[in-house]
């Protein structure tokens, strides 16, 4: 089995708090919930996936941590951190609007840009905005570069 690059341990965990973060603002689940079923349940505990061609290939395993703090993160500095969205979105526009798997990303971006200085903002705005073209074709990933970008340059002036 081959060690994982802290870099794709990381994306997973991001990709995974979207998910946590979406599944919690329908479900109505708690964060302590969500969490311990991704923990459970979803994430990857080394074991190898045979391919069509008979190898194996390690999934990859997430940064579980990282997730949890996202996750607990923004759920307790909610209300922070949608501030700093909403006052950059265009006149008219309210977050509640936005897509919910996009609302979802942009706290995760905007949690990890306010409040782990350990992530260059390069790094965690790149991270989401590959993730929005994973789940959409249209403007949605240039959305998620500019909003990111914006909170950015308040919360890292």
């Amino acid at each position: 089995m081959s060690a994982k690059l802290p870099k794709q341990a990381r994306s997973v965990a991001r990709l995974a708090a979207v998910q946590a973060l979406y599944q919690m603002e329908v479900s109505g689940v708690g964060a302590e919930t969500v969490i311990r079923e991704f923990t459970e349940h979803r994430f990857d505990r080394g074991m190898p996936q045979e391919q069509d061609a008979g190898e194996d290939v390690t999934l990859a395993a997430a940064d579980e941590a990282f997730f949890a703090d996202l996750v607990r993160g923004v759920v307790e500095r909610q209300g922070e951190i949608d501030n700093a969205i909403a006052k950059r979105l265009a006149a008219g526009w309210r977050l509640e609007r936005i897509d919910a798997t996009v609302r979802a990303m942009l706290r995760a971006g905007a949690y990890e840009l306010a409040h782990r200085p350990d992530v260059p903002t390069e790094v965690a705005i790149d991270e989401y905005v590959e993730l929005a073209k994973s789940f959409f074709e249209g403007p949605e990933p240039g959305f998620v570069n500019g909003a990111l970008d914006a909170v950015a340059q308040d919360v890292r002036a």
